[in-house]
């Protein structure tokens, strides 16, 4: 049962993950691509963390953690580009 759930956890990622990169490829506009890139970037840390529990590895939390932290700074820096040249 429990590896019924960590394989539809992971399936429901991969579509996200598909839908993510294909408006990373095909957004019009740049804020479009940041979001695209911000939110694939969340669903590789989603990935990290189902691999953590489900091999018990408390090791990739702490990755994904600092992934979390890494992705924040350059939101942030993506939000200040954009005012910047507006």
């Amino acid at each position: 049962m429990i590896n019924t759930l960590f394989i539809l956890i992971l399936a429901l990622l991969t579509a996200g993950f598909i839908a993510a990169f294909i408006r990373l490829v095909r957004g019009p506009y740049l804020p479009d691509r940041v979001v695209a890139l911000d939110l694939i970037s969340i669903l590789v840390m989603g990935f990290i963390v189902v691999y953590a529990v489900r091999f018990n590895q408390a090791a990739y939390l702490d990755v994904a953690i600092i992934l979390a932290l890494i992705t924040f700074l350059g939101t942030v820096a993506f939000a200040y580009y954009l005012e910047r040249r507006a």
